[in-house]
C-alpha cells in the first residue's frame, strides 16, 4: 500500500462484523481483516482463536480523510457494536474478540479519547465503554478465506444473525456516510 494513505485499525469482535460494516461505508478504500496487538510474530487464526496470543480480530482500513474523517470512522465505530462488553461481542467470547481502538498517531488517540468520553458522558450505552485504547502495532493480515466473508457467505447463519443486525445499525444510525 502506498505510504500516503491513512489508516485506520478497529477491533469490535469478530472481523467478519467489522469488515463487513466499514466496507459499506463512503471514503473507505480497503478493508483488511487480521490480528493486532498480541504477543507472536506472524499469527494464525488457530493461534488468535485460542485466546493466548494477546492479538485481537480487528480490520485495517484504508480511509480519505477528505471524505470521511477519521472522527466519523470513530463513532460508526461505537454505534455499530457494544462497546461496554469486556473482552466478548455477543457468543464470541474471549480477549480475541475485545473492543479496542489501535491509533496510528496522537491525532487519532485524542479524537478516540474524546468520543469515548462524549458518548460515556452522555450515556449512550446502558454501561461505560470498555474499549481500549492503544498504539497500533505490527498488523498481521488474516487468512484467505476470512476476506470478504459476508459478501461471500451471505446466507450463512453467522451473517444472518449477528452481522446483518450490524449492517442495519449502520443504514440507520449512519446513512449519509453510506456508499
Amino acid at each position: 500500500m502506498p505510504t500516503s494513505d491513512t489508516y485506520a485499525t478497529f477491533a469490535s469482535g469478530c472481523f467478519w462484523c467489522t469488515e463487513a460494516v466499514f466496507k459499506r461505508v463512503r471514503g473507505v478504500s480497503r478493508v483488511v481483516p487480521g490480528y493486532t496487538g498480541g504477543t507472536i510474530d506472524a499469527p494464525h487464526y488457530d493461534d488468535v482463536s485460542g485466546g493466548d496470543t494477546g492479538h485481537a480480530e480487528a480490520i485495517q482500513m484504508t480511509y480519505d480523510p477528505a471524505i470521511i474523517p477519521y472522527e466519523q470512522l470513530v463513532r460508526i465505530f461505537f454505534g455499530t457494536h457494544d462497546p461496554t462488553q469486556l473482552n466478548r461481542q455477543g457468543h464470541d467470547v474471549g480477549s480475541q474478540y475485545r473492543s479496542a481502538i489501535f491509533y496510528h498517531d496522537g491525532a487519532q488517540r485524542t479524537v478516540a479519547e474524546r468520543v469515548r468520553d462524549e458518548l460515556n458522558e452522555a450515556e449512550t450505552f446502558s454501561a461505560p465503554i470498555v474499549t481500549e485504547i492503544q498504539p497500533a502495532g505490527k498488523f498481521f493480515e488474516a487468512e484467505p478465506y476470512h476476506h470478504n466473508y459476508y459478501e461471500t457467505n451471505p446466507d450463512a447463519p453467522y451473517c444472518q444473525v449477528v452481522i446483518d443486525p450490524k449492517i442495519s445499525q449502520l443504514r440507520k444510525s449512519f446513512q449519509k456516510w453510506l456508499v
